[in-house]
């Protein structure tokens, strides 16, 4: 069920989470089992970051021209009985922009775990998800979400206009009408509302993450040792073989 959004629109700000975080602090949501304790989403979005920052620190680059936005929204409880978030909000991002291609060619969106999109080998959008707890029990789910839409993007990332459409010459590729910031900011909503919808379906998730997920051609290599992708645990972790196949298992942290 689409929930009730309170939205807030800065020209620039030094970073869209402070400003989210600022509000909850001011404004708490309504608390589980409060009126409306289902509805209620927040979203903070900006034209421009002074000091956006990713997971761990990395600077998050946030010129004019992409979707740079920090929400807040409800998320069940007991964390051990749903779908983990950052997986749910990755496929439901990547599902929603899987859409914005062609019914017969679908946008080649992949998730690179733990919080990345790419678009034939090159970054799309990253996501900062976390959970805000109290006794072990979930108040809120949060997201922090770099979307490259019309705007320049650095080596090795790629621009939504520029996916959409791959064969037009390269001045026709910096705009597209379903990659500006109003157009993107609809979608990462849409988005926000169907990983609510599928919190309740963990291995639903799971298997349309996996058939997702990135493989790097030569595999992935961590402290010198090279990493074959195997698949992905039911709590988002992320399975690996190493050259003798012998299975391990990646987490992500988040609070």
């Amino acid at each position: 069920m689409s929930g009730h959004w309170q939205l807030r629109r800065l020209a620039v700000c030094a970073s869209t989470e402070r400003e989210l975080e600022g509000w909850l602090r001011r404004q708490p949501p309504p608390a589980p089992g409060q009126p409306d304790a289902n509805r209620w989403r927040r979203l903070v979005v900006a034209r421009r970051q002074r000091f956006g920052r990713g997971q761990r620190g990395r600077v998050w680059q946030s010129p004019p021209g992409g979707l740079w936005l920090s929400a807040a929204f409800p998320w069940p409880s007991d964390p051990a009985n749903c779908a983990p978030v950052p997986l749910a909000l990755a496929l439901a991002l990547a599902l929603e922009l899987e859409g914005l291609g062609r019914p017969s060619r679908p946008l080649p969106v992949a998730i690179k775990w733990p919080n990345d999109l790419q678009v034939s080998g090159r970054k799309l959008a990253g996501l900062l998800p976390r959970l805000r707890l109290r006794q072990g029990r979930v108040r809120w789910a949060q997201l922090g979400l770099g979307l490259n839409g019309i705007n320049r993007v650095p080596p090795g990332a790629v621009a939504l206009a520029e996916a959409l459409q791959p064969a037009a010459p390269t001045a026709r590729r910096s705009f597209h009408p379903r990659a500006t910031p109003r157009a993107l900011e609809l979608l990462a909503r849409r988005a926000i509302d169907r990983a609510i919808s599928l919190a309740d379906q963990p291995e639903s998730v799971r298997q349309a993450a996996e058939q997702r997920l990135w493989q790097p051609p030569d595999g992935l290599v961590r402290n010198g040792v090279s990493w074959r992708i195997a698949g992905l645990e039911l709590d988002g972790g992320l399975r690996v073989l190493d050259r003798r196949g012998h299975p391990t298992v990646w987490r992500r942290d988040f609070d």
